[in-house]
C-alpha cells in the first residue's frame, strides 16, 4: 500500500519536543499549503497527543522524506530531533496505527472521544486544501468508521475520560479541601468546558474562566457557574486562586514566572497548584522552581494512563477485533484500488474493438431492423465480457502482490499503454 506516516507523538517524545510539532487548529490550512511544497497529497493530524503526517507519492517522490521535510522546514524541528523523535510506518501498519487512532486505543487516556473528531477535522481540512486524493479519503473515511464501530460495540469509551476531567481529577488529589477551592480556568474552548463541567460534578462551584474571548467566557459561566474575565485580569486572579488550569490554543506562553511570582508574594504559605493540558504550553516551566507552586503538565498524568489502560484491558482486545476486521476491509478495497487502472484500460481498449467492428459490420448490412441491431450490439458486448472476465478474475488474484510483475505483465499482453485510464 502506497500510505506513509511519519509523527511523532507521547510515545516518543516528551512534551517539550511534542510542542514544537504542534500545529495548532488555525494554522492547519497554513501548514497544508506548505506541506504541498513537498508532496501534493497529505493530511496532518495534531492533537494534544501527536503531529502526524499521512501522505501518498501520488506524483512520484519519497513520501517519508517529504514529510520529514515538512517536519524541518515549516516546524523547524532538527535533524537530529526528527531522526530521535519521530517514527514512520508504510502500508498496512501506518492503515492500523490511523484506525487504533480513531479508537482510542493509542491515546494517553484510553477509550476518550475526542480524538475520532480531531481525526473527522483532519480530514476535512485537508479536503479543503484541495490535499486529498482517492486513498487518503478511503483511509480516513475508513478510520472514523472504525472508531464509531468500537465505540458502539465495545465498551471501550464507558464512562471515558478525557484529559480535562485527569486534570480535574489530579487537582483534586493535590488540593486538600478541593470542593471549597477557587478554580481558574485559562481557556474557554472545549477543553476548557471540560474542566469546569468536571469541577462542578466533584463538588467544586467556585469557578473563573479566562478568556481572549469575553463572550465565549460568558457563555461557558453562564452555562455551568462561575465569574468570566478578561486574560489581563489574570493576574489579580492568581493572588487568590487555589488551583489554575491551563488548556488555551496560543501559540505562547500565558503565564509567566514573573506574573506567579508576583501572585505568590501576597500569598506565601498559600499553596497554588497548576495543571497545564496544552500543546504547545500555555505556562513557563521555570515556574516549577517558585516556591509553593506546584506545576504539573499533560505528560504528568502518565500514572492515570497506565491504571486507566488496566482497568480497560478487556474492552482493549474487542476493540483490536473490530480493527481487525476493518483492515480486512481496507485490505480488499486497496486490492481492487490497485488494479482499476489497468482492468478499465483492458475494458476500455475491448469496447473501441467491438464498437469499431460492429459499426463496420452493420453499415455493409443496411437491411438489419432495429430490434436486430440491438441484439447485435448484446451479443457483442457479451462476448467481450465472457473474455475478459478470466484475466479481470486473475488480476484481482494476483495484481495486489507488491512484489508481482502481473500488472505489467497484462499491460503488455494486451498493450495498453497509451490507453487513456
Amino acid at each position: 500500500m502506497d500510505i506513509c506516516l511519519v509523527g511523532i507523538n507521547h510515545f516518543t517524545a516528551p512534551i517539550s519536543i511534542r510542542e514544537k510539532a504542534a500545529i495548532r487548529p488555525i494554522k492547519l490550512s497554513d501548514a497544508l499549503q506548505s506541506l504541498y511544497s513537498c508532496i501534493p497529497y497529505g493530511v496532518i493530524l495534531s492533537t494534544c497527543n501527536r503531529t502526524e503526517i499521512y501522505t501518498t507519492p501520488n506524483g512520484g517522490g519519497d513520501a517519508r522524506t517529504s514529510s520529514l521535510k515538512f517536519l524541518n522546514m515549516y516546524l523547524g524541528i532538527t535533524d537530529t530531533m526528527l531522526f530521535q523523535y519521530t517514527y514512520s510506518s508504510l502500508g498496512e501498519a501506518a492503515v492500523e496505527h490511523l484506525f487504533r487512532i480513531a479508537s482510542g486505543l493509542d491515546s494517553m487516556i484510553i477509550g476518550e472521544y475526542e480524538v475520532l473528531g480531531q481525526v473527522r477535522q483532519a480530514l476535512a481540512t485537508a479536503e479543503k486544501a484541495k490535499m486529498i486524493d482517492l486513498p487518503l479519503r478511503h483511509l480516513f473515511q475508513s478510520a472514523i468508521r472504525t472508531g464509531r464501530r468500537v465505540r458502539e460495540e465495545t465498551f471501550i469509551s464507558k464512562n471515558a475520560l478525557s484529559i480535562s476531567s485527569v486534570a480535574v481529577g489530579m487537582a483534586a488529589r493535590v488540593v486538600r479541601d478541593f470542593k471549597n477551592s477557587r478554580l481558574l480556568v485559562i481557556g474557554a474552548g472545549e477543553a476548557g468546558a471540560l474542566v469546569a463541567k468536571a469541577a462542578c460534578d466533584r463538588g467544586l462551584s467556585n469557578i473563573v474562566v479566562a478568556s481572549r474571548s469575553q463572550e465565549r467566557a460568558s457563555s461557558l459561566t453562564d452555562m455551568l457557574g462561575g465569574m468570566p474575565i478578561r486574560l489581563n485580569d489574570i493576574g489579580r486572579e492568581l493572588a487568590i486562586c487555589d488551583i489554575v488550569v491551563t488548556c488555551a490554543d496560543a501559540p505562547h506562553c500565558l503565564l509567566g514566572a514573573e506574573q506567579v511570582e508576583a501572585a505568590m508574594k501576597s500569598r506565601p504559605e498559600t499553596p497554588m497548584v497548576i495543571i497545564d493540558i496544552a500543546v504547545p504550553r500555555n505556562v513557563d516551566p521555570e515556574i516549577s522552581r517558585i516556591d509553593n507552586v506546584f506545576l504539573y503538565n499533560i505528560d504528568d498524568l502518565s500514572i492515570t494512563h497506565k491504571n486507566n489502560r488496566q482497568q480497560r484491558e478487556a474492552e482493549i482486545s474487542k476493540a483490536e477485533a473490530v480493527i481487525a476486521m476493518e483492515m480486512d476491509k481496507f485490505d480488499l478495497w486497496w486490492q481492487d484500488y490497485k488494479i482499476r487502472p489497468v482492468v478499465r484500460s483492458m475494458m476500455i481498449k475491448a469496447e473501441k474493438i467491438r464498437y469499431s467492428h460492429l459499426e463496420k459490420t452493420v453499415q455493409k448490412m443496411p437491411l438489419l431492423s432495429d430490434e436486430e441491431k440491438y441484439r447485435l450490439e448484446k451479443m457483442t458486448k457479451a462476448i467481450v465480457g465472457k473474455i475478459l472476465i478470466d484475466p479481470v478474475n486473475a488480476l484481482k488474484k494476483h495484481g495486489h502482490d507488491d512484489n508481482s510483475d502481473y500488472l505489467k505483465i497484462v499491460e503488455e499482453l494486451f498493450h495498453l499503454k497509451g490507453v487513456v485510464k
